[in-house]
């Protein structure tokens, strides 16, 4: 735990930049349980797999003009040429493997739509418990929820939602609480007790 200049109490990794400590503050761990927002949230879990989250936070709002919001039927509709425009494009990781996989995601997550959709589909995974992390070595990276969650995704067509990338997102929209006992974010999604 490391107090701030503010007098509050936060996980190391919120430090170090400006856009860290806004995300941690008002974004991580608060319940995302919209389409197009848990498709965002995926889509960039997937985006940042072996780089820093900064790299993602500093690109993000490019990648929400290129990728339209992260509108599942507008990203589905993209074909090679976009892939390609979407290469040369330095505001974004230009990964091909990356890009491509969104555009499949988008399709998959469209296809999920009859059977209830991306959103309650993740959110089914939620556990039972969250974590109580004292410090950041007790920060899980997994959980068999999310390699649970991993092996079901692939099962659709889902490509970069390994079960760390997926631990990761279900940080990022709430579904588990792994703020630090004793940062003032602990317990903020409403959804885990303090």
């Amino acid at each position: 735990m490391v107090i701030g200049a503010d007098g509050l109490a936060r996980s190391p990794w919120a430090y170090g930049d400006p856009l860290l400590l806004q995300y941690y503050d008002t974004e991580w761990g608060l319940p995302v349980t919209d389409e197009a927002g848990v498709f965002e949230r995926l889509s960039l879990e997937g985006f940042q797999a072996g780089l820093s989250w900064v790299t993602i936070l500093r690109k993000r709002e490019r990648f929400r003009e290129v990728f339209k919001g992260f509108d599942p039927e507008a990203v589905a509709g993209f074909d090679d040429a976009d892939v390609d425009r979407l290469l040369l494009d330095a505001g974004i990781i230009r990964h091909r493997g990356k890009i491509e996989a969104c555009v499949g995601n988008a399709r998959a997550t469209i296809a999920m739509r009859a059977e209830g959709g991306l959103s309650d589909f993740i959110w089914s995974f939620q556990p039972e418990s969250t974590p109580r992390p004292l410090s950041v070595d007790e920060v899980p990276t997994t959980a068999p929820e999310s390699v649970a969650l991993s092996k079901a995704l692939k099962k659709r067509g889902f490509r970069f939602v390994g079960p760390t990338t997926m631990y990761a997102l279900m940080e990022a929209i709430g579904m588990v609480d792994t703020h630090l006992v004793g940062s003032h974010r602990r317990g903020a999604s409403g959804i885990w007790p303090d």
